[in-house]
């Protein structure tokens, strides 16, 4: 196997992760830990465990209130984890493979919750006090978020040095003077 597979293997295997860890953890919110019913479990100081349906998107936009807004969401959000995975099959190192990873097992998970149910499962609560620097959120959404950091860090930073062109260095030696 290259190792551009193994990387390919190893990124599926982590969406997959990703994937089952947040499906397994909203099975406890709705079953064992009884968190619709409950509201909220105050667990820390500044992290609580808070039912949230959320109808809408990223930071609640796009908010679905029909049945056609909601399989229109389905269907978009399923788009785009199509060409999340065709871009990841296509990525060779390891860190990009990685992010687009954390997304695709993100959104995976967030798509079964919406065509199940008709809106994903947010529980994570971190906050200072009354102060909530994020939504309520879930696995899924945090590493959507963490998978789009490193695809933007790796962009913005890690940028491969372009090839000097050929004959680059007649172009270095200092002109004759005749």
């Amino acid at each position: 196997m290259t190792r551009e597979w193994r990387n390919r293997t190893i990124g599926l295997v982590l969406a997959a992760t990703i994937y089952v860890l947040d499906q397994w953890v909203k099975g406890r919110v709705v079953g064992p830990w009884n968190l619709r019913e409950v509201g909220v479990i105050d667990l820390l100081p500044f992290f609580d465990l808070r039912w949230t349906q959320n109808f809408g998107v990223s930071l609640g936009m796009f908010e679905a209130t029909s049945p056609e807004m909601r399989w229109g969401l389905v269907g978009v959000t399923g788009l785009i984890a199509i060409v999340v995975l065709v871009w990841m099959l296509r990525e060779r190192k390891l860190w990009d493979i990685a992010g687009l990873a954390l997304i695709l097992g993100g959104a995976m998970g967030n798509i079964r919750d919406r065509i199940e149910l008709g809106y994903v499962i947010d529980y994570a609560d971190f906050h200072i006090g009354e102060f909530r620097p994020f939504l309520i959120f879930n696995i899924a959404d945090a590493a959507i978020t963490i998978g789009v950091l490193i695809i933007l860090a790796r962009a913005l930073f890690m940028r491969e040095k372009p090839a000097a062109p050929q004959g680059s260095q007649e172009a270095d030696k200092p002109a004759e003077i005749s």
